[in-house]
């Protein structure tokens, strides 16, 4: 036995024979029923307690944190077998996430940490300046709260540290939902800077985070768009692409959104932007709202469509996927000859050719013709492992719709 061994006291999860090739390959989740439990159950374990990793012949395969209770039961977030998860290690997966964000960014609006592409399995961290949103999914994750604020606060110094510990996922890991300020002071409302433009959003009762740094590219690509035509920002939420497109030179924006605080947001966003004069706020539910712009004959150069996620288990699908298609059908009738439509999903079980295809029968539904002429991906911080197509989970098309007329 290893010194680090001996000192982080890991316990052994020993996998089933010939279910060691995923994480041989590089992948981060080790499945129930891919645990010898018979050899380790996993009723010894503590929720997130570190163990060492072994394939069924005893070869070390990392340190992971386990939960008995869950369908992920492991989640591996070192490749050395006798790591615990510390305040040491913490700190320096923070700090070489820190690190690409501040290469890649200029200001400090971005999502510091992505989960596993960035080897921290159910940690997500987004910065808003001077304010940190922090969600924990998970009890590994959990377990080490107290440690992951130490350092975050060490490593940014910022002003306040929230918990947005609400989502829904943290009760399939036997955790409370809740929110509360971890460090220093977090105001109601956080303020950053994007494409050009000032967005204001709430922070403790806004959506997930607060703000959707992943769709960031889409929104730019949008705006580079925008000159000069109408845009219709479906789910527009707190106004992300809508105000850009305003700022862009669109001739006039309606952000369609059933949230009236969502829109208020909206609304602050395109005045502290310069472009409220140019922004229409339209409070409804999506498919009614789209069906009220069709009858009152309205057209748009460019509808972007960007729904939450329809499908959250792969026993949706069929639904969900019905429900795209109906949504982006709705929209297709409302693109001028010649305009555009960005349609997006971020349901991780759909994937880019489920949403090409849902595009096709939308566009055979609404009788019109369709040339995808980009694809559009999760923003640069939402980096992607490349042993888990998990991680890459938004994604989109930009296209160039037509309306053949009789014979062409």
């Amino acid at each position: 036995m290893s010194a680090h061994m001996e000192q982080s006291g890991l316990r052994t999860l020993t996998l089933r024979k010939n279910e060691d090739r995923r994480l041989l390959a590089g992948h981060l989740w080790i499945f129930s029923n891919e645990v010898d439990v018979a050899k380790t159950p996993l009723t010894g374990f503590a929720p997130g307690e570190c163990a060492r990793v072994e394939s069924a012949q005893g070869r070390p395969l990392g340190s992971a944190y386990v939960n008995p209770a869950a369908l992920i039961a492991g989640r591996v977030y070192c490749q050395d077998a006798t790591r615990p998860l510390d305040a040491e290690l913490l700190r320096a997966r923070l700090g070489a996430a820190l690190a690409l964000r501040t290469d890649l960014f200029d200001t400090p609006y971005y999502r510091l940490v992505f989960g596993e592409a960035d080897m921290l399995p159910g940690l997500v961290v987004d910065r808003f300046g001077d304010v940190l949103a922090v969600q924990i999914g998970t009890a590994g994750m959990e377990r080490v709260r107290a440690q992951i604020v130490d350092a975050l606060a060490e490593l940014v110094a910022p002003r306040g540290i929230l918990l947005k510990n609400d989502l829904p996922g943290r009760e399939l890991e036997g955790l409370a939902r809740g929110v509360e300020t971890a460090f220093g002071e977090i105001p109601d409302e956080a303020e950053i800077e994007e494409n050009g433009c000032r967005f204001v959003f709430p922070l403790a009762g806004g959506q997930k985070t607060g703000w959707f740094y992943d769709m960031r590219e889409t929104r730019a690509l949008a705006a580079s768009l925008a000159g000069g035509r109408h845009v219709l920002d479906v789910f527009s939420y707190a106004g992300g692409l809508g105000v850009a497109c305003a700022k862009a030179g669109a001739s006039g924006v309606i952000c369609l959104d059933a949230s009236a605080v969502a829109l208020s947001y909206a609304a602050k966003s395109a005045e502290k932007s310069g472009v409220a004069d140019k922004v229409e706020m339209l409070e409804a539910d999506a498919l009614a709202g789209l069906k009220d712009l069709r009858a009152s004959g309205r057209r748009f150069g460019l509808v972007s469509v960007d729904p939450p996620a329809f499908v959250k288990r792969r026993k949706d699908m069929e639904k969900g996927l019905a429900a795209y298609r109906t949504a982006n059908r709705l929209a297709l009738e409302l693109v001028e000859d010649g305009g555009f439509l960005i349609a997006c999903s971020c349901s991780q079980h759909v994937g880019r050719d489920d949403l090409r295809k849902v595009l096709a029968g939308a566009a055979r539904d609404a009788g019109v013709r369709l040339s995808i002429v980009r694809q559009c991906h999760q923003a640069a911080d939402h980096p992607i492992h490349p042993a888990m197509p998990e991680t890459e989970y938004l994604k989109g098309f930009l296209c160039r719709v037509t309306r053949p007329g009789r014979g062409l």
